[in-house]
């Protein structure tokens, strides 16, 4: 027969019983344990990963929100720049505008002065042009 029992079989189960207490008391608590803390630690990172991955998406959404708001805030300064400018412009130009115009007025007074003032001797002045014109076309005709 293959097996038999006899007095060694019980010896070698009592045997087997004894290792069996001793091992798990030495080895297998204590390595469940680590296990169980080891779970417990992977948990715990997990956990934080997942709180942190959370924090940062909102995070991230939260600096999106703010750089929207800066850059609709940025868009509204410049416009506003812009119109002012604009406008400041528009009153240079109207005041140069005006500086032409009056410096054209004046101009145009001073021409009409000179006009008015050269009048009188218009037709001493003419005959005096057209004896030069005469003296130069026909050289003779100077000394008569």
């Amino acid at each position: 027969m293959f097996l038999s029992l006899d007095g060694t079989f019980f010896v070698q189960l009592i045997n087997f019983a004894i290792f069996f207490a001793i091992l798990n008391v030495v080895f297998l608590r204590p390595v469940q344990k680590a296990i169980a803390a080891r779970r417990e630690y992977i948990e715990s990172l997990t956990r934080d990963y997942d709180r942190a991955q959370a924090e940062a998406n909102e995070l991230r959404a939260r600096a999106g929100q703010i750089h929207a708001e800066a850059r609709s805030q940025a868009d509204a300064e410049i416009a506003a720049g812009r119109a002012q400018a604009g406008n400041e412009a528009a009153k240079i130009a109207a005041e140069y505008a005006a500086r032409a115009q009056k410096v054209v007025e004046e101009a145009q007074a001073a021409v009409a002065a000179e006009v008015d003032a050269v009048r009188p001797r218009q037709d001493a002045l003419a005959v005096e042009l057209a004896r030069s014109i005469v003296g130069k076309v026909l050289p003779e005709q100077k000394t008569a």
